[in-house]
Order: structure tokens, then C-alpha cells, then sequence
């Protein structure tokens, strides 16, 4: 998940908080979700992640979506439902946010990862997933059932 860092605001104790969204697409086709390997930065590099990434200045997060989609994979995607909530990251205020995807033109190419695969239910944890997209596999692996 690549991209610049737009922020929203949030009150806290100190003032106003500084968060950085990060939208993730859990493409899922004839029962299988699509993964990415990270190539960068070195310390992510080879985890497994959702494809998808930071939401820019003045873009809706299901727009975001479909850009990311399309920079990371090639392909124009259909946001449907989202995932959970606010699935935290890096132990920041950085947070996930999730969306299915249906593909609706093209076929996946690891454009700015190193690796694709497509996961069926009994695989979801044959690759080493980030920890910041692992509560959402544990989540997901219902919906491949």
C-alpha cells in the first residue's frame, strides 16, 4: 500500500490528532482473496499485505480505492462493502480501512509488488501477512468460506 500521506484530524487529549488513512481492497473471486507481496520500504518488504494504500488530499476513500487498484495492479476495480472499522496500523494513529472489490476490467499484474497470489480458505495463512492487515484476514476468512 503506496502513496503520499493526506491526514485527517481527530480531537485528542492534546489538541488535534494527525491520522493517516490507509484503504485496503480484499478482492475476492471464485472463493479466493487476491494478496501482495511488499517490495518496499526494506523493513515491509516480502510481507504480505491487501492491495491498496493512502488516501490523498481531497479524494473520497472509495476513490482512493479504485487508484491504488489501478496503480498497484492495473486493474478498475467495484468497491462494495466495507470490512470492519478502523483497523489500526504501525501503533500510530495510522488506520485501515477495508472494502470488497470486484475486478471489472483486467486481470491483476504485480505492478509495485513483487509477488501476487490468490488465496483460497485453507491458504490465507501460507504467506507471511503484515500486521496491520492480519485482523482483517482473520476476518475475511469467513466470507471465503
Amino acid at each position: 500500500m503506496m502513496g503520499t500521506r493526506p491526514r485527517s484530524a481527530r480531537a485528542g487529549r492534546s489538541g488535534v490528532v494527525l491520522i493517516v488513512v490507509v484503504v485496503g481492497a480484499a478482492i475476492i473471486r471464485a472463493g479466493r482473496l487476491l494478496a501482495a507481496q511488499r517490495a518496499e520500504p526494506a523493513h515491509l518488504a516480502g510481507g504480505w499485505e491487501l492491495p491498496g494504500g493512502k488516501v490523498d488530499a481531497g479524494e473520497s476513500e472509495t476513490d482512493a480505492l479504485i487508484r491504488e487498484c489501478y496503480e498497484e495492479l492495473g486493474v478498475k476495480v467495484r468497491p462494495g462493502a466495507r470490512i470492519g472499522g478502523d483497523w489500526p496500523l504501525g501503533g500510530g494513529d495510522d488506520v485501515l480501512r477495508v472494502w470488497t472489490a470486484e475486478i471489472v476490467e483486467g486481470e491483476p499484474r504485480a505492478l509495485e509488488h513483487l509477488a501476487l497470489r490468490w488465496l483460497g480458505p485453507s491458504e490465507l495463512y501460507e504467506v507471511s501477512w503484515l500486521p496491520g492487515d492480519l485482523p482483517v484476514i482473520d476476518l475475511l476468512h469467513d466470507h471465503l468460506r
